[in-house]
C-alpha cells in the first residue's frame, strides 16, 4: 500500500490540498480561558481574534498528544498503509518532535519516518505536499525523505509582528533583548534560525520598510539559485496586505512562483494579529 503522510494543524494546508494529497492533519488544541477547542475543527478565526482584542488573559495552546498519534497511526495501519512520513511543527518552538521521535522507538504496527518541519505555517506545509504529491508518484519514504532535506535546506523565511509581546510571554522568541522593540514603536523582523528556533535579526518602522528588507533578501537568494523558486506570502488576519504583498513579488520577481498562506489560532497565540511574512525555497512542484 501506498505511503501516509501525517501532520498538524500548524501546517495550515487547505481542504483542497488535504484531499488531494490524502494527508491526516491532527489539530493542536488552543486554549481560551478556561474553554479548549481544536485548530480549525473547533474554532474559526473571528472568535479567536475578538478573544485577543478583548480578553486579558491570553491564550495558549496544547501540541498533539501521543494518544492522537497512536490513535491516527493505528487507523492507518488499519487501513492498509505500513509505511508512515509524519511532518510536524520545529522542535524548535516545541518538544512535540522529540516526544514524537521516542513513541516511533516503540510503535511497531508501521514503520513511522518522522520529520522535523524546523518552522511551521507553509514551510510544514510544502513539506507535507512534496510527500504527498511523491506518494502519489508511488515513490517510497526512502526516496522522500531525502528530497525533503533538500527543500528544507534552501529554504528562507522572514517575518514581521505588530507586538513583541506574545512571542516574550510564550518563551518562543529566543534573543529576548529584542523586546525593546515594543518601546521603539517598531515592527521586529524574526526568522528561524538553523535550529527551528525563532530570532529577531533587525527593526523597522512599518510593514512597508520591513517588504523592502525581504525583498534585498529574495533578490540576493534568487540570484544565486540554480533551480526554480516558490514563495509564499503568510499573514495574520491581515489578509488585504497579503494581497498586495503578492502582487508586488508577482510585479518585481515574474519568474517565481507565488502562493498565500493564512496563520490560524495556534502560531497567532505567539506571533500576534497582523503578522506578516515571505518563506522561499525551492519550488516543490519540480522535485517530484
Amino acid at each position: 500500500m501506498p505511503t501516509a503522510v501525517v501532520t498538524d494543524t500548524a501546517s495550515y494546508l487547505t481542504p483542497e490540498q488535504i484531499e488531494k494529497y490524502q494527508i491526516t492533519v491532527l489539530p493542536i488544541t488552543v486554549i481560551l480561558g478556561n474553554k479548549q477547542y481544536k485548530e480549525t475543527e473547533e474554532l474559526d478565526l473571528d472568535t479567536f481574534y475578538d478573544y485577543l482584542k478583548t480578553e486579558d488573559e491570553l491564550p495558549t495552546t496544547a501540541q498533539v498528544s501521543m494518544g492522537q498519534i497512536e490513535e491516527a497511526y493505528d487507523r492507518l495501519v488499519d487501513q492498509g498503509f505500513d509505511k508512515i512520513i509524519s511532518i510536524h511543527l520545529s522542535s524548535g518552538i516545541t518538544s512535540f518532535m522529540d516526544n514524537l521521535r521516542m513513541f516511533c522507538r516503540t510503535y511497531e504496527r508501521a514503520e513511522v519516518f518522522p520529520f522535523d518541519s524546523l518552522v511551521a505555517s507553509a514551510g510544514e506545509a510544502d513539506l507535507c505536499l512534496l510527500a504527498g504529491a511523491m506518494v502519489k508518484e508511488g515513490k517510497t519514504p526512502e526516496e522522500i525523505m531525502p528530497q525533503l532535506e533538500k527543500m528544507r535546506s534552501t529554504r528562507d523565511v522572514y517575518f514581521a509582528v505588530d507586538d513583541l509581546k506574545h512571542l516574550m510571554r510564550t518563551g518562543r522568541l529566543s534573543n529576548r533583548a529584542a523586546v525593546v522593540g515594543n518601546l521603539l514603536n517598531i515592527k521586529p523582523m524574526l526568522t528561524f534560525d538553523p535550529d527551528g528556533k525563532i530570532i529577531a535579526i533587525a527593526k523597522e518602522r512599518t510593514m512597508k520598510r520591513a517588504l523592502r528588507m525581504m525583498f534585498v533578501e529574495l533578490k540576493k537568494y534568487s540570484e544565486q539559485a540554480d533551480y526554480k523558486i516558490h514563495a509564499t506570502v503568510i499573514d495574520a488576519n491581515n489578509e488585504e496586505l497579503s494581497n498586495n504583498w503578492v502582487n508586488e513579488i508577482h510585479e518585481m520577481f515574474p519568474d517565481i512562483r507565488v502562493t498565500q498562506s493564512h496563520l490560524g489560532p495556534a502560531i497567532s497565540v505567539h506571533t500576534g494579529e497582523k503578522t506578516m511574512g515571505i518563506l522561499w525555497e525551492e519550488d516543490w512542484k519540480t522535485m517530484i
